[in-house]
């Protein structure tokens, strides 16, 4: 399943079949599990207790107790619960992986599963209790208490019990199997569905910000040489390049940028713009080739099939995919790379409202200075917010507490770092939207004209907040822009 697919699932349900081959694949993956269980023999989690009490026979009479157990003792988080979008999707992956038919779960029991998906029945799920290691055991087991009538859910953005909640949709609780309990709660399918929900947002961020450093370019009347495409070939990385084109295809045309001196009052005679421009390319660069990372480790992840223990015909093979390190780096690593969108946005910012900086604007974009204070307030809320994301970047697979009574001695934490990945996009959306307002206001106080593409994103600006010719109440101003920025509005106005 591609990252399109599974995003597309988040956004509300569907008919879900089976691959050819699939319900073969599951029927025989059972099989091998009830044979292990009349044959006696000592399988993990199967015959015998979870983590440290794996030392602890299960009598075959016990097992539906026991995955029954697991799931009622696991189901245990802190924090409001996660979207529904989040959990839809989450669902959506855990369907996916089970239904490769590795995982020893009867097909009846991934029907009950699908059915939830299709009448759309999601349930509540705490944002925080995951470690990252035998998987998302806790989010995982209130993703799946529904099966079983117990926990909340959410239907039509409702919330109801699970039995209400079943029997309206014409469904019933299931009685689970071998395994079958271990099978649905040991993976990394919460912490996958919000990493692809930020990976998501930081798509869009990285085409909006190659359309906020084009504005910034086109108020200050910069220097185009810098984006020369000769440049950025042989520096040969592939990001920079990407970057160099799309901000330069959104300045073409302009009568701003590489204007002569003399026609801009106020403008300095100098060869170069400073690094927030100049090096705009390199910087947004490096996070589109650090994001692609990221996009193609949750792309494999999405095929991958992480609970255990695994059936592969005859044999069951204890091992550890459920630990979510890909996952942890991967994550890390695109939040600090959604990060750096946002630093260098609020510099750009900066220059944009200091008058030895601006290119002969006035001070703050305030076309009467002193009086009015025109855009101080928004860069120190930019500044702000960059120094929030800023301390959420400390990467959350650096640590490690060992759980389990010391069996699982090494954990990744990768929900942490999915989840605060998707708070620090939440503020570079709006760190974005303040240099797209502050850029606005500085080419409308211009009177040469910015490229057409650049002209489209003013006139976008212009539909969520008008020009500032005196100071008035800000009202609901940056989140009507940051939605821009959100749903690709500026993107799209950029041409890219």
């Amino acid at each position: 399943m591609s990252v399109e697919r599974a995003l597309a699932g988040a956004g509300g349900p569907h008919g879900l079949k089976l691959a050819r081959g699939a319900a073969g694949r599951i029927t025989a993956s059972a099989r091998r599990i009830r044979k292990a269980v009349t044959d006696g023999e000592w399988v993990y989690g199967v015959t015998t207790g979870f983590g440290s009490n794996a030392v602890n026979p299960i009598d075959e009479a016990d097992a539906p107790a026991l995955q029954r157990n697991l799931l009622v003792s696991h189901a245990f988080g802190e924090g409001p619960p996660l979207p529904d979008e989040t959990v839809r999707l989450a669902l959506l992956l855990r369907i996916h992986a089970l239904a490769q038919g590795h995982s020893g779960m009867r097909r009846s029991t991934l029907d009950s599963l699908i059915a939830l998906y299709e009448r759309d029945v999601l349930a509540v799920v705490p944002c925080r209790g995951s470690v990252g290691a035998s998987g998302d055991l806790a989010p995982l087991c209130h993703l799946a208490l529904p099966l079983i009538g117990e926990g909340k859910v959410r239907v039509g953005g409702r919330t109801f019990s699970s039995r209400a909640a079943l029997k309206r949709a014409g469904l019933a609780p299931i009685e689970l199997s071998f395994k079958e309990g271990l099978a649905l709660v040991n993976g990394m399918q919460v912490t996958l569905a919000i990493a692809l929900r930020a990976l998501e947002h930081a798509e869009v961020l990285l085409r909006t910000a190659d359309a906020c450093a084009a504005m910034t370019m086109e108020a200050l009347a910069g220097r185009s040489p810098a984006f020369d495409p000769r440049i950025h070939a042989i520096r040969r990385q592939p990001g920079q390049q990407v970057s160099a084109l799309r901000i330069s295809s959104v300045l073409r045309g302009s009568k701003l940028v590489d204007a002569p001196t003399e026609s801009i009052p106020g403008k300095r005679v100098a060869p170069q713009d400073a690094y927030g421009v100049r090096c705009a390319a390199q910087v947004h660069g490096a996070s589109i080739d650090g994001i692609g990372f990221a996009r193609d480790v949750f792309a494999r992840e999405i095929d991958a099939v992480t609970d255990n223990p695994l059936v592969f015909d005859d044999d069951i093979l204890s091992g550890g995919n459920f630990h979510g390190q890909p996952l942890a780096l991967a994550a890390d690593h695109m939040k600090l790379c959604i990060h750096e969108l946002g630093s260098i946005s609020e510099r750009r910012t900066a220059s944009l409202i200091d008058p030895h900086m601006n290119e002969g604007l006035p001070p703050y974009l305030a076309p009467h200075a002193g009086l009015h204070s025109g855009f101080m307030i928004p860069q120190y809320v930019a500044a702000a917010l960059t120094s929030e994301s800023k301390g959420l970047c400390f990467p959350a697979s650096a640590d490690s507490i060992p759980t389990g009574a010391n069996i699982e001695d090494h954990v990744s934490m990768a929900p942490i770092a999915a989840r605060r990945a998707g708070e620090v996009a939440d503020l570079v959306e709006s760190v974005l939207a303040i240099e797209l307002m502050t850029a606005a206001q500085a080419i409308d106080l211009r009177d040469l004209k910015p490229g057409r593409r650049a002209a489209r994103v003013v006139e976008a600006v212009r539909t969520a907040v008008p020009f500032r010719a005196k100071d008035a109440p800000w009202k609901d101003a940056l989140p009507r822009v940051k939605t821009l920025v959100r749903d690709g509005t500026i993107a799209r106005a950029a041409g890219l």
